[in-house]
């Protein structure tokens, strides 16, 4: 029977810990804590780096509970090195370098992760990028992919464009070869994201973007992060059997539809949540993006956008950059 295998793991490690409060300064704080040990298939991770995303967000205030058996502490994408093996683990050794997608437990110094879920780093990416990608990545894929099956010669319109979400999705769009028409708030996002590749940007503060969209000839998917009158009017856009596929629900919960022209056209509506699926559902996840979409990552034709970097300690802050709404890409922690 085969072993765990660990290099000197510590007895404690220092992570994050949502202690008092909801604000990020008064909530987020350093605390000693204990090292994870690999369980049966399972990795412990020394984090380098560790993105941050809004379902982090939503949990410090209380609104996002971590699924059942996942650690309570924030974080749900790293990158490092493998420091110990859990039993059975096989085709990863110590000191590999990977990247992978968390239930929690990313704000730390260790991580225990499904070996299931593991990338391996390519060569020349460094940690703070490839901390950056997981989660993002998984979640377009399984979205705008999967769900809302893009495929090359479409049009995809994804609002919030200079997001984390935004800005994977108009490079994996692109990559697959489709058309992106992009929407951001205020002409320099508009401009941010045509930079990163987006063949049309409009920006959506200055009025409808249905009309703009239908002039370009209309969209085939949606990647909807905004609900609300932004879902209504992005329903207008879509072209016969187009799909619109939910993620969140920043502008508002609920939305108004014509029923007729859902019938009409054959339209779907559609979304998901990423946290709550199952490891083995995960595990499948992670085995498409492995083949699919991490050799674009590989090649440079999908690539991490870092607006700025935060020590550890500092999460509240990054948080709080976040919340402030002008980041191009993606926040990340350095451990």
């Amino acid at each position: 029977m085969s072993q765990s295998k660990f290099s000197s793991l510590p007895t404690q490690m220092r992570a994050i810990a949502v202690t008092d409060g909801k604000g990020p300064a008064s909530a987020l704080h350093l605390v000693d804590s204990l090292t994870p040990s690999p369980g049966p298939g399972e990795v412990v991770v020394k984090v380098a780096a560790a993105g941050v995303n809004r379902p982090d967000i939503l949990q410090r205030l209380g609104f996002y509970p971590p699924p059942p058996g996942a650690p309570e502490t924030l974080g749900l994408e790293i990158a490092g090195e493998i420091a110990a093996l859990g039993e059975g683990v096989t085709g990863w050794r110590l000191g590999d370098r990977v990247a992978a997608l968390l239930g929690g437990g990313g704000y730390a110094e260790y991580a225990r992760v499904d070996a299931r879920h593991l990338l391996p780093i390519p060569e020349g990416l460094g940690f703070v990028a490839a901390a950056a990608l997981p989660e993002t990545l998984f979640t377009v894929f399984a979205n705008v992919f999967e769900l809302g099956r893009l495929t090359a010669g479409e049009t995809l319109l994804v609002h919030g464009a200079t997001s984390g979400i935004g800005v994977a999705a108009i490079q994996m769009a692109k990559a697959a070869g489709a058309r992106v028409i992009a929407t951001a708030r205020g002409p320099e996002k508009a401009e941010q994201a045509k930079a990163m590749g987006a063949d049309i940007a409009i920006d959506s503060r200055a009025g409808d973007f249905a009309p703009q969209v239908i002039a370009a000839g209309g969209c085939d998917v949606i990647l909807d992060m905004v609900g609300g009158e932004m879902a209504s009017r992005g329903l207008q856009t879509l072209n016969p059997c187009g799909r619109l596929v939910f993620i969140a629900f920043q502008g508002g919960a609920t939305a108004e539809f014509d029923i007729s022209r859902i019938m009409r056209l054959g339209l779907t509506i559609s979304g998901s949540t990423l946290r709550p699926r199952s490891a083995d559902e995960k595990a499948r996840l992670t085995r498409a993006i492995a083949a699919q979409i991490w050799p674009w990552v590989a090649e440079g034709r999908v690539r991490a956008i870092i607006e700025r970097t935060f020590p550890l300690a500092e999460a509240g802050l990054a948080h709080a950059a976040l919340e402030a709404g002008a980041h191009l890409g993606k926040i990340v922690l350095e451990v």
